[in-house]
């Protein structure tokens, strides 16, 4: 295994809550551009896994950036609740 490959995998829990918001961006701007109820589910989903993450982030950090994370959801979630 590379280092690069090691690197990948050990993500910490602040960037996996990145992600997963950055996840949910995408996928509630796709469900509500083509609002189906397989992209609303993708979009909801999205949001449950990514509130787990950024949960995880915030039992290891209270940082400025996870309080950033969880803003976006929050927002990311009021954006597809507002528009369906």
């Amino acid at each position: 295994m590379t280092q690069s490959d090691s690197s990948l995998q050990s993500q910490n829990p602040i960037s996996s809550a990145q992600n997963s918001v950055e996840n949910v961006h995408r996928a509630v701007s796709h469900a509500l551009s083509h609002p189906t109820s397989q992209t609303l589910d993708e979009a909801q989903n999205a949001i449950n896994k990514a509130e787990k993450s950024v949960d995880q982030a915030t039992m290891h950090s209270d940082s400025s950036a996870v309080q950033q994370l969880a803003q976006e959801l929050t927002e990311e979630e009021a954006r597809l609740q507002n528009n369906q």
